[in-house]
This record gives structure tokens, sequence and C-alpha cells, in this order.
């Protein structure tokens, strides 16, 4: 099959997430019905000097497959070897990051900031579709600011470099992570462009994936905060865009084991206990009592308390009734202001 073919079959992926969308979350969300998964960022410039640990986070496992690594960087010469190192590895795919928002990727010339220098990423879609023979997709957002919105432009030029398929964040770089995505915008791309054109911001449930996608004729859709509210996203987006009426019961102690038993396969304890803590918070977000419930998570002191409280916690939450997304028993995401930060 053809990169682009999985999205007619399946057009929901995770968006890739730094500090997130690692070894053990890809082969997690895999398993969870993402179309296809991606890294989090991975430097150009670390690959170049030999960084070991920017070499361990190309590790994936064959579970993970149609499998992408996320490149970011500011040389083209030097993003062009990276990729061939990338593709030595045996990933299905490239992803080149010009959507990162971060003052130490943008003040260097690379993420987002090369949205202000279409000639110099013009140059690396050259210098990279010809490093290597695998599909080459690419990462924008809908410009640098207001005044400078051109993931049109962006798009013509991936068309014409071969590149894949482009997937736009709904925001400009001035705006991080704040304000409402422009869907709109995407719309509005996606019917100049001949390049397919995935579109992310703001997904948070089943009903809204599968709404972007047909009303803007999109050709997918990233979904990254609202995977980490609830990861069940992607079955139930794929449910309704097959039209089965398929109820998928959560369960998110389960979802937690799962976890930990991947980090524990490739993580120090340390670690471990960080992500648990961080997607056990995630997970409650909206529920009653999510808050104290926190609490208690920050004040575990090993993985086998965390579990412990979230077994607990979400026992005794999926006893009583609880409305679906849209019921009233369960807040808006947007009252929970700590998983609306930005993570890539």
């Amino acid at each position: 099959m053809k990169l682009t073919d999985f999205l007619k079959v399946n057009p929901f992926v995770i968006a890739p997430m730094a500090g997130i969308t690692d070894h053990s979350f890809r082969t997690f969300i895999r398993r969870l019905d993402s179309s296809v998964v991606v890294s989090e960022l991975i430097s150009a410039n670390g690959l170049e000097y030999d960084n070991q640990r920017t070499f361990e986070m190309m590790g994936y496992d064959e579970e993970q497959r149609p499998v992408g690594l996320q490149i970011f960087g500011e040389d083209p010469e030097i993003i062009a070897r990276s990729a061939q190192i990338m593709e030595s590895k045996g990933v299905d795919f490239v992803d080149l990051n010009f959507g990162c928002p971060v003052p130490k990727v943008t003040k260097k010339g690379a993420g987002s900031a090369m949205l202000k220098d279409l000639v110099l990423m013009q140059k690396v879609l050259s210098a990279v579709v010809k490093a290597v023979k695998i599909p080459v997709t690419i990462k924008v957002r809908t410009g640098w600011n207001h005044e400078m919105l051109n993931a049109d432009e962006v798009g013509h030029i991936a068309y014409n470099e071969g590149i894949t398929w482009m997937a736009i964040h709904g925001r400009t770089r001035s705006q991080n992570y704040e304000g409402r995505a422009d869907w709109d915008y995407i719309g509005n791309v996606k019917a100049k462009v001949k390049i397919p054109v995935l579109g992310n911001g703001d997904v948070l449930t089943a009903v809204e994936a599968n709404d972007r996608l047909k009303t803007y004729g999109l050709d997918g859709i990233l979904i990254g905060r609202g995977a980490l509210r609830n990861p069940y996203i992607f079955k139930e987006s794929l449910a309704l865009y097959q039209g089965r009426a398929e109820t998928i019961e959560k369960d998110f102690y389960q979802l937690l084991l799962s976890l930990n038993e991947l980090y524990a396969l490739r993580c120090s304890d340390r670690l471990r206990e960080i992500q648990l803590r961080k997607f056990a918070a995630w997970f409650s977000t909206g529920y009653p009592d999510s808050a104290q419930f926190r609490k208690k998570l920050f004040q575990s002191p090993d993985a086998t308390s965390i579990l412990a409280e979230s077994k607990i916690y979400f026992s005794s939450l999926f006893s009583t009734t609880i409305e679906n997304e849209n019921g009233t028993n369960l807040k808006s995401h947007e009252e929970e202001k700590f998983l609306m930060g930005g993570h890539g």
C-alpha cells in the first residue's frame, strides 16, 4: 500500500507531540487504531553530531507500522543526511516539522520559523526528497502570524517537490496554542492545493473528527490533545467513519496498565512514573473530582501507588452513571487548562 492508502482506510492519525509520542506511546496508540504513528521531534543536528539520546529516539517496533520519524532543523544538507539515517533504520516515511513554535527551535530558523523563508523551505524539501526513497510528509502551521498566512503557498511548493502529504495545524506560530484552530482556513487551503491535506487542532471527539473530515473535504485528521484525554478517540472515530453503531467501553485503568508495561520495557522507573502520572491525570480530565485525584497522583511516591490510586478513582467513576462526551456530567476540556498547553 502507498502511504496515502492508509488514510483512505483510516484517516485518523495521532499528532506527533514532543515528550509524548515516544516509542512506548506509539505502540500503545497504534493498538488503539491510530492509522499511522509518527515520532516526537528529532533534531537533525543531534543526528549530525552523533548525540546518543537523539539516536535512541528513532527506536520503534514492527507493531507500529506504518511508522514515521519526525525531524527538524535549519540546514538542508544536514536535514537530508539525517533523513537518510532515518531511512536506513527501516521506517516507512520521514515527516518534516515546520510547525513547532518553541523559541529554542524557531530562533535558529527551524520549525515554524521556516514559514518566513519559503525559499529555504523549498531547498529543504528538494534536498530530502532527492536523498531518500521513502515518502516524505510535512507538518506546518497556517503561517507565522495573521499577516503572513501562507500554508497555501507551502502546499503548492510541497506538491511540486514530491511531498506525500501536508498536515496543517490551524493556528499561526504567533498564536502558539492560544485561541481556536482556524478550520475554515485549512479548508480553503485544501481547496487550492493538489497535495493531500490533513487538518489538526482542537479535535476532541469522534463526532468532531468526522465532521471536520467531511466538511472541509480533507484527506485525514491529526488528533493531539484530544487523544491525551481520550485515547479511545481513534476507535470511536473509525467506527463512526465506517458507519458502525459500536459502543466503545472505556477502561482507563486498563489503559494505564498497558502503558505501565510498555514503559517498563524501555524506561527508567523515574520516567515511567512521570509518564503514568501525566496520562492518569489527562484521562481524568473533565470527570468528577479530577482535581482531587490529580493531587493524589502527584503525591504518590511510585508507579505502584499511582496505579492503586488510579484503580480506585476510575473504578468508582464508572461504577456510577456517567454521561457520554456530550453529556452534562462531563465538563468541557477548556475548563481543564492544564490539558490545553502545547506539546509539539
